[in-house]
């Protein structure tokens, strides 16, 4: 492998223009000249494209035009010390010290580590004031080799070190993460400068550094000692629901960079501050990345639920906008293609005729509700089709990283036969439909096979190509054609047991499978057991959206909902009836109880189950498990996934729904205060 910089890549005291996008021509001119790029011109505007994200200027007079693409094959650095300096938009005024840094698509592991000291050192004054002083080219390269601290040609590759800290001698601890869109330079940038001020203020700070040359996701006990966490990034947080419950700051790389005082120090002020911001969530789990030394079993939890995770918003927008268009369009717009003729023929300038449509239920007899109602269940129906692939794709993510999401969607689509494949000689037959249970199986399998290619040794010609065209692609073919050939017929087959065994629960049966579903909901508030009941309710609503209201999917769906708003309902009554039994903290957390239970988030009552278990635990069990039975026996249905109390309009049955869910609250309040009575802590409440 090529050196990072030579001296033929480093340019002092050189007039490149009065703009930055000279200067990244110019230095990319120089890349060129080189031999390191086949098209500096590409180069300088992959760079330039960058630059418009978010201006590449930092404080202290340094600038670093960075960018991943396709006109390099290994890593490289240009340098100039420009003489005049220009402004590449850092608050402090022009640079006079530019990198041009770039980096291969398809990425090198290798040198992009070497890249990530770079980056490091970039914050550091010493090494800039060296730069500054430097008298000749080769002490630019020598600067610059010293502190990557070896030669890139010896070809050792040292993976990242896992982000942990020393323990917290003053009982607080930090967590951050760092993510730029290109993960080369402002990532670790900010986690040095975060590093750094920690450092200053005494506190220990474990930074998880999400870029190019790879991570080591903070461990679950790091993250659960932490008093605050810290998000410096300019994408989305991989496996942020780690984090859940935890006081947050947020803001991009730059302020980081720019500022890691302040933020430090915002940090320890949340940390003592019960009203703080907190990362939405348990953090019970994570969701993707996996943690160092985790176990097989947790590995496969954190698959699954990554999927899960992020197929729920398919659902929960689909099912929201289906409700939706039944309160305005009625149910019948979903038959015999009524929403199809609608959809064609009319417009808001040609509204149609409810009447001549056989559509009695439209809201106030309006053929300007029944079009709305109609385009709402067309979006919501396509969000519906779409969450199966989902589950496929981010299963696959989770496994392979993002060359498995492609092909994860494409046997997720499978799956659900998003295509539609079908015998329309006779009686319309369909190739297998092998569901949610299929989209895991064809996640799995995609993430796989995306894994084991992504780990192959390739020329370095074709690492750009690897995870954008050849990994997809061979992916998608054998993948496909074991989901086709050896896999859907009986994962089909096990299906339609599934919803035979469904189709076939009335009764007593209905009943205890509320019973059932109410326990799984209430015993972890949000982690695997929750989900799972939760994954279990929406997949059958996605396939009953269009059914009657007596359909036994739509009554899971309803059991499911009322089951998860009963934990954080009941401890905030219990707050109210005995506050004695409470900590002052625990009052205030029982007033957030409220809201959070209405709105069917079953993570509130966490702050109250943390904190003594054993007794708040099988209390809301037991209050979920009433609501659950009772909401099964009065055969309450819902047509939406998520929402508490503020999807009422699409509850059938409200009656019942009232009664199961203050039925279990009361038991779940009851049983709660019994326990705390009964069995009395050892620790003494606080009652100021």
């Amino acid at each position: 492998m090529s050196d990072l910089i030579t001296t033929a890549l480093v340019r002092l005291d050189e007039d490149l223009g009065n703009e930055k996008r000279d200067v990244i021509h110019a230095l990319a001119g120089l890349v060129g000249g080189a031999g390191r790029s086949s098209d500096p011109g590409r180069l300088a505007e992959d760079a330039i494209a960058r630059e418009g994200t978010a201006a590449t200027g930092l404080p202290g007079g340094i600038a670093i035009p960075h960018c991943r693409t396709a006109a390099v094959d290994e890593p490289t650095l240009a340098f100039a010390r420009l003489s005049p300096k220009v402004d590449f938009g850092a608050k402090d005024g022009p640079a006079d010290l530019a990198f041009l840094i770039a980096a291969p698509a398809g990425g090198d592991a290798t040198h992009l580590q070497l890249l990530t000291k770079l980056a490091r050192a970039l914050v550091k004054r010493d090494f800039t004031d060296s730069l500054r002083n430097a008298s000749t080219s080769q002490e630019v390269v020598d600067l610059v080799q010293g502190v990557v601290g070896e030669s890139p040609a010896s070809g050792a590759t040292t993976a990242p070190a896992a982000a942990t800290a020393p323990p917290a001698t003053g009982g607080r601890s930090l967590v951050a993460v760092t993510a730029c869109p290109t993960g080369i330079a402002h990532t670790y940038m900010a986690a040095e400068a975060l590093e750094a001020a920690a450092a200053k203020a005494g506190v220990p700070i474990a930074v998880e550094t999400q870029g190019s040359a790879g991570s080591r996701p903070l461990s679950h006990e790091t993250i659960a000692a932490a008093s605050a966490v810290i998000f410096a990034v300019d994408v989305g947080v991989r496996d942020r629901a780690r984090f859940g419950g935890k006081p947050v700051v947020s803001s991009g790389v730059k302020r980081a960079i720019d500022d890691g005082d302040a933020m430090v120090a915002e940090a320890l002020r949340y940390a003592d501050d019960p009203n703080a911001p907190r990362v939405e969530g348990a953090g019970a789990e994570a969701t993707t990345g996996g943690a160092a030394g985790e176990s097989w079993g947790s590995h496969v939890r954190r698959v699954l639920m990554t999927g899960v995770s992020y197929m729920i918003p398919f659902v929960a927008a689909g099912g929201l906008l289906i409700a939706l268009s039944f309160l305005f369009g009625g149910y019948r717009i979903a038959l015999n293609n009524a929403y199809g003729q609608i959809a064609v023929h009319n417009s808001l300038f040609n509204l149609p005729s409810p009447d001549q449509l056989g559509l009695s239920h439209v809201l106030f007899g309006s053929g300007f509700f029944a079009y709305i109602g109609v385009l709402f269940f067309i979006i919501g129906k396509t969000a519906f089709l779409l969450f199966i692939p989902a589950l496929g794709g981010y299963i696959a993510y989770a496994i392979a990283d993002r060359p498995g999401i492609t092909p994860g969607f494409v046997l997720g689509a499978l799956a659900g036969n998003l295509f539609g494949v079908q015998d329309t000689s006779s009686a319309p037959v369909s190739v297998p439909v092998t569901g949610y249970l299929g989209a895991i199986v064809g996640g799995v399998v995609a993430g796989l096979i995306a894994h084991w290619l992504a780990q192959r040794s390739v020329p370095s010609w074709a690492r750009g190509l690897m995870p954008v065209m050849i990994i997809p692609f061979v992916t998608c073919i054998v993948g496909g054609l074991l989901m086709l050939i050896v896999l859907g017929r009986p994962i089909a087959w096990v299906m339609n047991q599934i919803t035979d065994g469904l189709n076939n629960m009335s009764g007593s049966n209905a009943v205890i499978l509320g019973v059932i579903l109410g326990l799984m909901m209430a015993f972890d508030m949000g982690g695997p057991l929750n989900k799972v009941a939760y994954s279990f309710a929406v997949a059958g609503l996605g396939a009953a959206a269009t059914a009657p209201a007596s359909a036994p999917e739509l009554r899971i769906m309803a059991a499911v909902m009322l089951a998860g708003m009963v934990p954080p309902i009941a401890l905030a009554l219990a707050t109210v009836v005995r506050p004695g039994l409470f900590t002052v903290a625990e009052r205030e957390n029982g007033k957030a109880g409220w809201l959070m239970g209405a709105s069917f988030i079953t993570e509130g009552a966490i702050p109250f189950a943390a904190a003594d278990p054993l007794r708040v635990i099988p209390s809301i069990m037991l209050g979920s498990a009433v609501t659950g039975a009772l909401s099964e026996a009065f055969a309450v249905s819902i047509r939406a996934p998520h929402g508490g109390i503020f999807v009422l309009f699409a509850v059938h049955n409200i009656f019942g729904y009232v009664v199961a869910l203050a039925a279990g609250v009361v038991v779940g309040a009851v049983a709660v205060i019994t326990a705390k009575t009964v069995w009395p802590a050892e620790t003494d409440i606080a009652t100021v």
